[in-house]
């Protein structure tokens, strides 16, 4: 017999990977079907429908889809990502504020491969909310990981923006 949850789990990721194929109401029709068939008030049939109606610009929805989905218990492996996506729609409902101290949190709460996710989307909220010199300071930080050289040039540079003081050098 055939395990459905890895079945099902390849058939979603399947849809996702044909997003670009498939008008934005046909697509979500496509996810209700999917969805469907996980039991009501599922996790992860929750976070799926709230990435669809997220991906399709339906943000009030997603944020409903996103809060039943944490209150059933998301899994750890799809719960940081649904929370920088809660956090994104979030601050594209103008509430930006949550946002920041939602992904705050959230990047004090551990490590893992979305870090520099969590800091991007982060830095967005930030200049939201008035405070770009740090968002600046965030993007930068994070990008001076990824660079072949000058990583710890631009490291000090970021870390001075977040600091106080305009202007200081490292």
């Amino acid at each position: 017999m055939i395990d459905p949850v890895p079945e099902w789990e390849r058939r979603m990721a399947g849809l996702w990977d044909a997003f670009d194929d498939h008008e934005p109401a046909d697509f979500l029709a496509k996810v209700r079907a999917l969805t469907a068939e996980l039991p009501p008030g599922d996790a992860v049939g929750e976070y799926e429908l709230a990435s669809a109606h997220d991906s399709i610009g339906n943000e009030a929805e997603a944020a409903d889809h996103y809060r039943r989905a944490f209150a059933a218990g998301l899994p750890e492996g799809r719960r940081r990502q649904a929370v920088i996506q809660y956090a994104s729609t979030l601050r594209n409902l103008g509430r930006a504020e949550e946002s920041v101290a939602l992904l705050t949190a959230e990047r004090e709460a551990g490590s893992d491969e979305l870090d520099d996710a969590v800091t991007a989307f982060l830095a967005l909220a930030l200049t939201d909310v008035g405070r770009e010199r740090e968002a600046a300071g965030l993007a930068l930080g994070a990008l001076s990981r990824h660079l072949p050289r000058y990583n710890r040039s631009l490291s000090n540079y970021a870390n001075a923006l977040t600091q106080d003081g305009p202007g200081r050098r490292p």
